[in-house]
């Protein structure tokens, strides 16, 4: 069995994502950031910089436990362990490597910059978050270009997919006001209709 210690934002999403999507048993521990959660003596002996998600699994790599941080790391390990999410073609998984770290590193290190900007410590002024919005804007925008003509980013659904969704659904609105994008839109509407992809995201 799975712990997965999270809390309802992209990162946490992500995490539930893998599991669900997965179909590996897991139990949920949702924290509450606002009362400090992941600063309890509890949660910072799993992951010391206090941040959310952590999975504990109790059947992890050679039978033994295994505590695991980094939305990323945890999709990739939920993965692995279930033989699912993954393409085993050579050029296929290249692509699901290349459109994973996309949506990790430039879709998400945008989005949550814009987060910080927005509403956690503002900007001086607002030309600074308007430049993170349209940067946003550009990388979806590749997105919705690589989703012309396919279901999924690397044709079939992977990890890739999970690592953009929580992302792109949150900045929804951004979307829409810099699209038109259609092959996005459809896109978030097919995976929004999973059950696993419906099952994660509520809180």
């Amino acid at each position: 069995m799975i712990d997965l210690y999270y809390a309802p934002t992209a990162n946490g999403w992500r995490a539930a994502l893998a599991l669900e999507q997965t179909g590996l048993a897991f139990r949920r521990h949702k924290l509450d950031l606002a009362k400090g959660d992941q600063k309890t003596p509890e949660f910072t002996a799993l992951n010391p910089l206090q941040s959310t998600p952590v999975i504990r699994d109790e059947d992890g790599p050679g039978g033994r436990p295994l505590v695991l941080t980094q939305s990323v790391a945890i999709l990739l390990y939920a993965a692995e362990k279930a033989g699912k999410l993954i393409p085993a073609d050579a050029l296929a998984r290249a692509r699901t490597l290349e459109w994973l770290l996309f949506a990790a590193s430039d879709v998400a290190m945008t989005s949550g910059t814009l987060f910080q900007l927005t509403l956690v410590k503002p900007a001086p002024g607002p030309e600074c978050a308007a430049h993170f919005e349209r940067r946003l804007a550009r990388f979806f925008a590749a997105c919705d270009t690589r989703l012309a003509g396919r279901d999924y980013l690397a044709d079939e659904l992977t990890v890739a997919d999970l690592a953009l969704y929580p992302n792109a659904a949150a900045r929804r609105a951004i979307i829409d006001k810099h699209g038109p994008m259609p092959h996005l839109t459809r896109w978030l509407e097919r995976m929004a209709a999973r059950p696993a992809v419906a099952r994660a995201m509520a809180e």
